[in-house]
């Protein structure tokens, strides 16, 4: 185990019972996005007033497939009562099945739906032991930056750029690119100074955000954003030899699930896209933030479009780990196809977590 899991695995947890809500909403992307959260609950191992109010856990589903959740509201709830400690409950959801009733439509869903259930036990087991994540790990909460990931439409404008700033003019940008950003877009995107990660989705497989790789594509954001993280391109005969030199700013995100994953990425990373819901497991997630520490690699947080408590766990955990990095963690309201007027601006003050995951 690494210093980090350490510091929660022993925690006792008493889960009485399990409940499920979900949520729904429209996106920038042109998607309902759907997620489930998980609640545990239970009282404190020590509880000694009878009168005491259960403690309850939260965790958020981010799975994508909206059959995954509709699949998910026909089944009974996951029996999980009974006492452990934190890593023993870990080690018991290896053997329970999160998708009884069909298989996930993709594979990466089950760390997704891990996560949410594990997620939700440590923020219980922290309630219970009446400790923040903050305190259990010895780390202070810093303000967080962050950025707003966004797509230009199809075709792609310059639109959604000039709302966003226009309400708010500091804001710095994750953006997806696609092969019909022209020399002409690119210079106009560029000129706003404000694009920190282009994120080439390289490496996504049988989903609707698949970029094959365009060399062209390729060659006009790599010199019309010098400055930018590329994230995810992928490395084929015709496109690698564009990346000589740029290695280090290079970031990755679709492949890293673990320390295994970024151990066996084609050079060493200077950058890494921590997505905790891709890690499926505290102890994964905790491991590779301890791996990159060691070896100076600059992490920053993602976000899969969470509608809950799980925006706030990515934040908190951004605060912890990585609070300078370009957080893709902005608040949820950014993603909305109309942009408030009142939204929290980069940097998030730092969060006063007092409890669990909480974001106070």
């Amino acid at each position: 185990m690494t210093d980090l899991f350490d510091a929660v695995a022993d925690l006792p947890l008493s889960i009485g019972s399990t409940d499920r809500t979900r949520r729904e909403r429209d996106t920038s992307s042109g998607f309902v996005r759907t997620t489930t959260t998980f609640h545990l609950s239970g009282p404190s191992p020590a509880k000694t007033d009878p009168r005491e109010e259960p403690h309850v856990g939260r965790g958020e589903d981010v799975t994508y497939d909206t059959e995954d959740h509709d699949a998910l509201a026909d089944a009974p709830p996951f029996d999980l009562a009974g006492e452990y400690t934190f890593a023993e409950f870990s080690a018991h959801l290896d053997g329970v099945d999160l998708f009884p009733t069909k298989p996930p439509e993709r594979e990466a869903s089950r760390h997704y739906r891990r996560w949410a259930v594990e997620s939700a036990a440590l923020d219980l087991a922290l309630r219970q032991n009446g400790l923040s994540l903050s305190a259990a790990v010895d780390r202070t909460p810093d303000p967080v930056r962050f950025v707003v990931s966004t797509r230009l439409g199809d075709p792609p404008t310059t639109e959604r750029i000039a709302t966003i700033l226009d309400a708010y003019p500091d804001t710095e940008f994750k953006l997806d690119p696609t092969p019909e950003w022209d020399d002409a877009l690119v210079a106009d995107v560029a000129a706003t100074g404000a694009v920190r990660i282009l994120d080439l989705k390289g490496l996504y497989e049988g989903t609707e955000v698949d970029v094959d790789p365009d060399p062209a594509l390729y060659g006009r954001l790599l010199s019309g954003f010098p400055d930018a993280v590329i994230e995810d391109p992928a490395l084929t005969d015709e496109t690698r030899s564009l990346f000589d030199g740029e290695e280090g700013r290079v970031s990755w995100d679709y492949p890293i699930t673990g320390v295994e994953s970024v151990e066996s990425l084609p050079f060493d990373p200077e950058w890494l896209n921590v997505k905790p819901s891709r890690f499926g497991t505290v102890e994964s997630l905790f491991a590779t933030i301890e791996w990159a520490e060691a070896r100076g690699v600059s992490l920053y947080g993602g976000g899969q479009f969470e509608l809950g408590v799980g925006r706030e766990h990515v934040q908190l955990l951004a605060s912890l780990f990585y609070p300078e990095g370009p957080n893709d963690v902005a608040p949820g309201g950014y993603n909305d196809p109309d942009v408030a007027g009142d939204l929290p601006t980069s940097p998030l003050d730092a969060p006063r977590n007092e409890l669990g995951l909480g974001w106070e």
